[in-house]
């Protein structure tokens, strides 16, 4: 369901765990530094020069603040994540990328074609952060080894790279202070023009919602990323039972290592069984 054209504010919008490698390919990964001159020859290759495309979409991605009023008819199609609000393609699944002391990193959707990952950034109110961020890529992506080649889509360039492990597609729109990026992973030939995961992808993004925010940022500073009330007390469970098991785990090391007793570990209370509504991921509707 699209919103309809999106006000314009400045900005020219020029399974997968296998593909966790790549989907976090990231300019803030690579230390790109802040002093750089984007405007000079280093990143004026012919094909970055290339003209965006004549007539950009009729769909989004939307800023926040142009279709709010319109959110909450839609609300149950979408998945809010704070900083972007996404839809879940028909059979997606939702995978959850954490940090070490269990706060979320990442989001992932999970198709049967592939893994779509949208994440939304800290731009200035002038367009022009995905070109240079698409020649940073591309120059780190062909240093890992990938054949990379610039193509024109919905928006403008996007990046096309063939990887010995995965086959990638980057998309990227500059809008009001933020610009937004999607990353689409899958298996060899999966990122090719019209294929069903880039046509799922340009679906996602065309109807994401970016929230900006008011609070200065950093250029390229990722912006927040918020998981729905239930998935993250789900999450944050399993993260603690995860941590108390590494307790326990090493406390039996150290009793053997002390030539104790064998540690015994107190046996949770059996849980009931699952019904047939599935887990509480399962149950936000992604299925």
């Amino acid at each position: 369901m699209a919103f309809g054209r999106k006000k314009n504010k400045g900005g020219d919008r020029d399974d997968a765990p296998q593909y966790d490698e790549f989907a976090d390919y990231d300019e803030n990964e690579y230390d790109y530094d802040d002093e750089l001159d984007y405007e000079s020859d280093e990143f004026d290759d012919e094909e970055f020069d290339e003209p965006a495309a004549a007539a950009g979409p009729t769909t989004g991605p939307y800023d926040y603040e142009d279709v709010a009023d319109r959110l909450e008819t839609v609300a149950d199609q979408r998945l809010d994540l704070g900083s972007v609000i996404v839809p879940v393609p028909p059979g997606g699944q939702l995978q959850v990328e954490m940090t070490p002391d269990g706060a979320p990193q990442a989001v992932h959707l999970a198709t049967q074609h592939g893994r779509i990952t949208v994440a939304a950034y800290a731009a200035p109110k002038t367009s022009g952060q995905w070109r240079s961020v698409a020649a940073d890529l591309a120059e780190t992506l062909r240093k890992d080894g990938a054949t990379v080649s610039v193509v024109q889509g919905p928006w403008g360039r996007e990046l096309h790279a063939v990887t010995q492990g995965a086959d990638l597609r980057f998309i990227g729109v500059d809008g009001y202070r933020w610009m937004v990026r999607l990353v689409a992973a899958g298996p060899s030939g999966a990122a090719d023009d019209n294929s069903p995961l880039v046509a799922a992808a340009r679906t996602v993004l065309g109807e994401t919602v970016v929230r900006r925010g008011d609070e200065p940022l950093p250029v390229r500073e990722p912006l927040p990323v918020v998981l729905p009330q239930e998935l993250a007390d789900q999450l944050a469970a399993a993260h603690q039972q995860q941590l108390a098991a590494q307790q326990q785990a090493m406390q039996a090391q150290m009793a053997a290592m002390q030539g104790g007793p064998a540690y015994q570990p107190e046996q949770p209370p059996a849980e009931p069984r699952r019904g047939a509504e599935g887990s509480a991921m399962q149950q936000l509707g992604l299925n």
